[in-house]
């Protein structure tokens, strides 16, 4: 296996994040079921996001895209869901591909086979599956494959909203086509509400009407149209977060992209530092950077509806003088990796003084980390977590399969760290 090796190194300059996969898997979707002529700008084409775009393409969309200028141009088309035979959807490693796409496929009338690799068919799917035992959907899951075979009608739709958003998110994509009316009852209470104020966000700008109750009820009129639109992704709080903390361990970096009234939630990552006690300034030309002080401290964070800023502000909290504590965080061990084992298991090879809980991280700050040999464990955000903690460590930091790892959500990351290795310089962006 591949290993990436890093000698500890502050880094200095500015970087363009890569645009936001949660936004891009969301208008590419929306752009494809119009059927309608329209462009959506600023892709990046990761693992997960080609996932998307090849299972819309098996549902019968029409595209273009073209990496080098981050652009997917979708043509006029409407024979969407209408081709014969089994329908394959190949879903890689990505939940949102997987999720959001189970029950559009369902209106194909065909039988599918939804393929999976690396944990992906582990992760929770059962809200889907009590649904289909309902209404009569066959379904039959073995191994990295998963059939389903029936169709969707209007109705009412009670789901769990504490396994994951992405469930309702697909059943948001998919009812307003239906013939009749639909509501979905949510039976619990609701985790991770930007997620779904950002599929609603985008499934408005397409045309697209949902009625809202306080993320109890979603009342969705049937027979509506999705209408194309050109569209551009913004950027990425997620990704951003890695050189926010950068920043707020002791290294100088400017990021750039971020939309500021975004409905992205890791968007929080900049209250979590402030309250941390770093500088957090945003300068006139839009350049966002997170600086270290002397008054950091430990903080207490929920990560109920941050699961993916766990790993990163890990490391922050690992550099913050006293104890702090990742609370409510049971979800992330059903990610591409146990996060909460895989998060504590590699900052403790490189020093850090943390302990797993079954649904929580205690850490207690130090000023520096050790060198050592460590994993990704197969996930882009432990690769990335790893990277940055590698700037305050004392002796070179071996990461072995990061670089692989890492082409799920952000293929670049590495050469745009490195960039940022050599001190000042013009704006990175990432697949240029």
């Amino acid at each position: 296996m591949e290993v990436t090796k890093i000698e500890p190194e502050m880094l200095i300059g500015n970087v363009i994040v890569p645009p936001s996969k949660s936004v891009a898997h969301r208008a590419i979707i929306s752009a494809a079921l119009s059927g309608d002529a329209c462009k959506i700008d600023n892709v990046a084409f990761s693992k997960d996001i080609e996932a998307t775009l090849g299972c819309m393409k098996s549902l019968g969309a029409l595209f273009e895209y073209n990496e080098k200028n981050k652009t997917v141009e979708f043509f006029e088309n409407n024979g969407l869901f209408k081709g014969k035979g089994k329908l394959v959807l190949n879903c890689e490693e990505s939940g949102s591909t997987l999720r959001f796409l189970m029950p559009l496929a369902l209106l194909s009338g065909r039988e599918v086979v939804l393929n999976g690799k690396g944990r992906l068919m582990q992760r929770p799917q059962k809200p889907y599956f009590d649904l289909f035992d309902k209404l009569g959907i066959e379904y039959e899951l073995k191994g990295n494959k998963l059939k389903i075979k029936g169709r969707l009608k209007a109705g009412k739709f009670k789901i769990a909203g504490n396994v994951s958003s992405q469930f309702i998110t697909g059943l948001l994509f998919t009812l307003p086509l239906l013939d009749g009316d639909s509501i979905i009852e949510i039976t619990t209470e609701m985790e991770s509400k930007s997620y779904l104020d950002l599929t609603l966000q985008t499934l408005n700008e397409f045309g697209i009407e949902i009625i809202n109750e306080k993320y109890q009820k979603f009342i969705i009129a049937g027979n509506q149209k999705y209408k194309g639109k050109n569209y551009f992704v913004e950027g990425d709080y997620s990704q951003a977060a890695f050189f926010l903390v950068a920043g707020a361990i002791g290294c100088d970096v400017g990021v750039y992209g971020l939309k500021e009234n975004s409905l992205q939630g890791d968007k929080k990552i900049l209250d979590i530092l402030n309250e941390a006690g770093a500088r957090i300034d945003t300068l006139p030309d839009g350049c966002i950077k997170a600086s270290r002080t002397e008054a950091m401290h430990g903080v207490t964070i929920d990560a109920r509806d941050i699961p993916d800023l766990v790993p990163i502000l890990s490391v922050l909290c690992a550099f913050c003088p006293g104890e702090s504590r990742i609370i409510n965080a049971g979800r992330l061990r059903m990610k591409e990796s146990d996060r909460l084992t895989s998060t504590s298991s590699e900052l403790r090879m490189l020093g850090a003084d943390i302990e797993e809980g079954e649904d929580y991280l205690k850490i207690c700050g130090k000023q520096s980390l050790c060198g050592e040999t460590v994993s990704a464990w197969g996930d882009h955000r432990i690769a990335m977590m790893l990277a940055i903690a590698a700037c305050r460590c004392e002796g070179v930091v071996s990461i072995t399969g990061a670089q692989e790892a890492v082409k799920k959500s952000y293929p670049d990351f590495f050469q745009v760290y490195e960039s940022l290795k050599n001190g000042p310089k013009a704006l990175f962006s990432d697949n240029n």
